[in-house]
């Protein structure tokens, strides 16, 4: 990888963990942007996962953590540098507007973390970028204020859907432009900002040269063989808006002369309720809780397995997926998906073309399409390759990466 340019203004990307597994569009874009040769330094709010993909290896910029040892000594050193200074005095009127709106007390937190920030980033910076719209943005705000820099912001699934629409409204009155990868996300955010210009929809996609270029040769599995039963697979957090619930019903509901392994792939807070739920149905045998695993253990999943499950839907507090990347991922590597009519997911897969899709929160329809497909192996091959022509074709990463590069530099879309 060719250095960045060091005639380049600095960017400041924010992030609320580094290095985190769940996020690796995140780490694809960084590496993508300093490989358009673009200067990233890159602020933390505190560490991440003690695992980490050769992906975020690759990223040249430092990571600067805004949490740790030193903490009181740190902060005061930057209230002294910012205390008596224009861009202070705005940044504590926009937390006293926060806090009178609804804002909860972690604000406080954030405004901490953004003194940090304001003092410590390199001087050549001369622009902020945050991921997500919550906690990334509450930081990153503040900051730009201290400043007097402009921020920007990209938000992505939950940050969209859950936050109060006060909040949203104010954070992007104050970006100059906010970029989102999903149509339902984009509209959203258009119909609460003060300019919908500023609000751009630019998708994620792949980096394929982190894949193997060539479709797999696929079994021939059916059901019918005890020995040799259908592998379904599954990567994704275990938590309520990924529906792992309602497969553990569907496959409970199959027709117990057909013969299947699930392999799920993922932590998460209810994983231990997962399991409670399979084993009370009598299927916890018929399952593999992998936990979390590196990429190229992920990618070996894709290649062996038979169909890739992701049963989508809403959570209870209005979160959401927007487009995951494992199904793009299982995608690029040929492997028939079956997931769910919401959100983004139809922008990617079309039904009956190049995947099959299932209202959400609908056991009922999963299991008949699980026994549909578990029976179907041509019908999985046919799809399979489909949908690895339409990724490979709609979804490569490097036209995203290149717009974001185009905006960071404040130059015209």
């Amino acid at each position: 990888m060719a250095p960045p340019n060091a005639a380049e203004p600095t960017v400041c990307v924010v992030v609320k963990a580094w290095p985190l597994i769940s996020t690796t569009f995140i780490a694809q874009e960084l590496v993508g942007l300093e490989r358009e040769g673009l200067k990233l330094w890159l602020a933390a709010a505190h560490h991440g996962d003690k695992m980490r993909h050769k992906l975020h290896d690759q990223l040249q910029a430092p990571v600067h953590y805004l949490s740790g040892s030193g903490m009181l000594l740190r902060l005061l050193k930057a209230w002294r540098k910012l205390n008596r200074t224009p861009g202070y005095a705005r940044a504590r009127e926009l937390l006293r507007y926060d806090l009178a709106h609804g804002a909860k007390r972690n604000r406080l937190v954030a405004f901490a973390r953004a003194m940090l920030l304001a003092a410590e980033m390199p001087e050549e910076t001369r622009v902020i970028y945050a991921h997500f719209l919550n906690s990334g943005m509450n930081v990153a705000r503040y900051a730009a204020a201290m400043s007097g820099l402009p921020v920007a912001v990209s938000a992505h699934a939950r940050d969209i859907w859950v936050s109060a629409e006060w909040n949203k409204r104010a954070k992007l009155e104050q970006a100059i432009w906010c970029t989102t990868c999903t149509i339902d996300g984009w509209e959203h955010l258009k119909s609460l900002a003060d300019d919908p210009a500023k609000i751009h929809l630019i998708r994620h996609g792949l980096s394929f040269d982190r894949f193997p270029a060539d479709a797999p040769a696929r079994s021939s599995r059916d059901g019918t063989d005890a020995g040799d039963p259908v592998r379904l697979f599954s990567v994704g957090r275990a938590v309520e808006k990924k529906g792992f619930d309602v497969l553990i019903d569907a496959l409970a509901s199959l027709d117990k002369g057909l013969h299947w392994r699930w392999v799920h792939v993922g932590g998460g807070p209810i994983i231990g309720a997962l399991k409670d739920r399979a084993s009370g149905l009598g299927i916890g045998n018929h399952i593999d809780w992998r936990g979390v695993q590196t990429q190229a253990e992920v990618i070996d999943l894709y290649r062996s397995s038979d169909l890739f499950v992701l049963p989508s839907r809403e959570g209870a507090d209005g979160d959401r997926d927007g487009l995951p990347n494992v199904l793009m991922e299982a995608q690029s590597q040929a492997l028939a998906c079956l997931s769910t009519r919401f959100s983004a997911i139809p922008e990617l897969i079309v039904d009956g073309e190049t995947g099959a899709l299932v209202d959400p929160g609908d056991p009922q329809a999963l299991a008949a399409a699980l026994s549909r497909l578990i029976r179907a192996p041509q019908e999985r091959q046919r799809l399979g390759h489909a949908g690895f022509a339409r990724v490979r074709e709609h979804f490569d990463s490097g036209h995203g990466i290149r717009a974001i590069a185009t905006l960071l530099r404040g130059e015209p879309t």
